[in-house]
């Protein structure tokens, strides 16, 4: 006869089982539904309007960063190729219309779209605000995308369906309940292997605070919970048909976690060079005045202090005389009350170091303004560790200064590297590093400069408008005639 824990164990285990198959089958039968339902809809929009439809997920399509004109840029690409399809755009940009949105990617960018652009505008975008998980950033973010991804595909359920601003967590929403063909363009894994070495090594950083990487409990228990993200993220990612990264070292992370070689590819993100290269490139024997530039917006990663630090050791490496002839530009976007505070942190350190004469901020600056002020520096300065690309390294270098980047990342693998067997640049990592960099290129002649900076120009072709949309196309081509069969 069975003993009384056995017959306890089976009494548990059979409804157990029972019950997994049920919420099992049920799970099966919700899904079907939701995925008959979006079919539906589809095939009742198909009734009117027979033309593919292709959306976007760019809930800030409003803003002006890097992102967005590659969003406005790959548009301008699909619809002068294919003129047939109807092009949406997902938006949380309530506060705006669609003819706004358009106008200010003209007035931002000088991109006009060959034709009309839907967009279909989502009231849940705070969901993916960092600000509203204080902890667990990552996850909350994420979650919050596929509530945010579920409001955009009950609204409009697209035929192509394309993530340009990296929420990967949307993915299998369209791909499996919407039975759409699934693109994405990824400006930076939501986490990567560094992150995870970072914890693992218990470094202090940005996004590794000092209490948690000092209590060896706390950084196994984050490592625990980045490893558990790093695997649903994997997951998610690898729904992607198609899968664009904008680097090399974007396209490293994204292969070890997402696996997907045979469907990933790099397209690197449209600069604007053109703009740049329209700057007259003179020698600069006779400058009395040498201004370092850097240019980023006023977030923590960019590391505007590195840049601080690293300009007092170059001044103790001057005379006095030699001193007043330098100066440091730090140019960058204020998104918010956070990033004002920053800068006045910044600031605060200047005055510290005793460099508040010598260093400028320049904030929310027009783009002439910015011109003006590469076309006059001798050096353009980024400090950011692992940037997954570097447009701004691009744009010093197209507008001829003399670039001194992080030693890491996009700036590393992509940017600044020989062209034609010529130097297009100088790379650093700590504050000595970049101050004895700074300091050989104040040294150098003024010919030895400008071959450095000609060589830069030179070799920013690759990152052109032109050469963006080339790419991209290539890359989606895949999705584009799945859709047109």
């Amino acid at each position: 006869m069975p003993s009384f824990p056995s017959r306890l164990l089976w009494a548990l285990l059979i409804p157990s089982l029972f019950a997994c198959v049920v919420l099992t089958a049920l799970l099966f039968f919700l899904i079907l539904g939701i995925r008959l339902w979006m079919q539906q809809k589809r095939k009742d929009r198909q009734k009117s309007d027979k033309s593919p439809v292709v959306a976007f997920f760019h809930p800030y399509c409003n803003a002006g960063g890097g992102g967005e004109r590659v969003l406005w840029c790959a548009l301008r690409a699909l619809q002068k190729r294919y003129k047939h399809a109807t092009y949406v755009v997902y938006t949380g940009d309530t506060g705006v219309t669609g003819e706004q949105i358009v106008e200010g990617a003209y007035r931002r960018f000088n991109i006009k779209l060959p034709g009309p652009v839907k967009f279909v505008f989502l009231e849940k975008r705070q969901l993916v605000e960092a600000s509203v998980y204080p902890y667990f950033t990552l996850l909350g973010q994420s979650l919050g995308s596929i509530v945010l991804g579920w409001e955009a595909l009950i609204k409009c359920v697209p035929d192509i369906y394309i993530d340009s601003m990296g929420y990967a967590f949307t993915l299998p929403l369209f791909k499996y309940l919407g039975a759409c063909q699934v693109g994405s363009y990824v400006h930076y894994p939501t986490i990567s292997i560094d992150m995870l070495s970072v914890v693992r090594d218990r470094n202090p950083r940005f996004n590794n605070s000092a209490f948690i990487s000092q209590n060896p409990i706390l950084s196994n228990c984050k490592l625990l919970y980045y490893f558990m993200f790093a695997f649903l993220y994997g997951l998610v990612g690898s729904c992607s048909d198609v899968i664009m990264v904008n680097s090399t070292w974007t396209q490293n992370h994204i292969l070890a976690l997402w696996r997907c070689g045979a469907r990933t590819s790099i397209v690197y993100p449209p600069c604007d060079v053109q703009t740049f290269l329209d700057i007259q490139l003179e020698e600069d024997e006779k400058k009395n005045h040498h201004s370092i530039v850097s240019i980023g917006q006023f977030r923590p990663e960019k590391d505007h202090s590195l840049q601080i630090r690293a300009f007092r050791k170059l001044l103790d490496k001057k005379t006095a005389e030699e001193q007043v002839a330098l100066e440091l530009i730090l140019i960058g976007g204020c998104r918010n009350h956070e990033d004002e505070e920053r800068v006045t942190r910044l600031r605060d350190l200047c005055e510290k170091l005793g460099v508040g004469d010598k260093v400028e901020f320049k904030t929310n600056i027009p783009f002439e303004e910015l011109k003006r002020h590469l076309a006059e520096a001798t050096i353009g300065l980024h400090t950011m560790w692992n940037e997954h690309f570097g447009i701004g390294v691009v744009e010093c270098m197209a507008a001829g200064t003399v670039i001194l980047a992080h030693n890491s990342g996009g700036p590393k693998l992509d940017i600044v590297v020989p062209y034609d067997g010529g130097v297009t640049g100088f790379l650093a990592d700590d504050e000595d590093s970049y101050a004895k960099a700074m300091d050989n290129i104040l040294s150098y002649s003024p010919e030895k400069r400008l071959d450095i900076r000609r060589n830069a120009r030179h070799s920013v072709g690759r990152f052109s408008d032109q050469e963006f949309e080339r790419s991209f196309l290539a890359a989606v081509e895949p999705l584009m005639l799945t859709e047109n069969r």
